[in-house]
């Protein structure tokens, strides 16, 4: 029996040239609702609770292989010559970075209703491709990619190991979380491949790309970190200020108070794997006494 259902129209220029018309095409397809607008605002409160531990655990990861470590030395994954200094978890580079993703995992949870949200994912992107920064950074997707599903594993499991809160409110957490961490995969993958360049003439090309701060968007400071940065996103170590030594110190107290996840690791069933990674294992470790702490379902 044919569907009664007529077919919706998708302009394919408009998904090349026109940011909210994309989007909004995202938003249908996935089945991007109220609903998880509700759960990701609602549940907002038990992501940031998780945020210091993910960082942390992400940044070990990064520091795990050469072609990640070397971009934050070099900018650029694609680089294949002699390094002179291989970052570690308390480089200033590192904590600096840190601060920033504790920030844009925050706002992953912030109101998506607004199209500033989705602009703002779609510049995270853009500037990892070697634009909008006075010096540039190049990532290549597939790390890209990677990271954020290894955030995504990371996210899914601590909610659903969370001790009190109901398996509904789980689920649409988990499902809200997902979707959009899936659409800015799109949006990091939008600047790397080269589908409809043709439009790009039409929509505004790359060269037409506002050079901002880190964490701005239209000269405002979206993410309201308070952070102080240069202009071209990276620590400014140089004046007599001590303003490097300042982010470095505070990251550092930050990192040594932040312990682990407080969700994951409890009890016997929170997981399914068999085997746990020696990160699953430090979380398993000391989570009970990180989720001490009262917690409301």
């Amino acid at each position: 029996m044919a569907s009664t259902r007529p077919m919706r129209h998708v302009e394919r220029e408009d998904l090349y040239t026109n940011l909210e018309q994309r989007i909004l095409y995202l938003h249908s397809f996935l089945d991007f609702s109220s609903r998880d607008i509700e759960a990701l605002v609602t549940g907002a409160k038990y992501v940031k609770a998780l945020i210091p531990a993910i960082v942390n655990i992400v940044y070990k990861k990064l520091l795990q292989y050469d072609i990640t470590a070397r971009a934050f030395t070099t900018r650029s994954t694609s680089f294949d010559g002699p390094v002179d200094e291989v970052p570690d978890e308390n480089s200033p580079q590192i904590l600096h970075r840190k601060m920033f993703l504790r920030a844009y995992l925050a706002k992953l949870c912030s109101d998506p209703s607004k199209m500033e949200f989705w602009e703002y994912l779609d510049k995270v992107g853009m500037m990892h491709v070697g634009l909008g920064r006075r010096h540039p950074l190049h990532i290549e997707y597939v790390h890209l990619g990677a990271c954020l599903g290894f955030i995504q594993d990371i996210m899914t499991e601590a909610i659903l190991s969370h001790p009190r809160l109901h398996l509904s409110r789980k689920t649409a957490l988990v499902k809200a979380l997902n979707k959009v961490i899936w659409i800015q995969n799109d949006l990091m993958a939008k600047w790397h491949v080269r589908d409809g360049v043709e439009f790009e003439a039409v929509g505004g090309g790359r060269e037409d790309v506002e050079v901002e701060r880190e964490g701005y968007l239209h000269g405002k400071n979206i993410l309201g970190d308070g952070s102080d940065e240069d202009q071209d996103g990276t620590l400014d170590r140089g004046g007599g200020g001590g303003g490097g030594g300042e982010v470095q110190g505070e990251a550092r107290e930050a990192s040594a108070a932040e312990g682990v996840c407080p969700f994951t690791g409890l009890g016997s069933g929170a997981t399914s794997r068999e085997r746990q990674t020696d990160d699953e294992q430090e979380i398993a470790a000391t989570a009970a006494a990180a989720a001490a702490g009262p917690v409301t379902a």
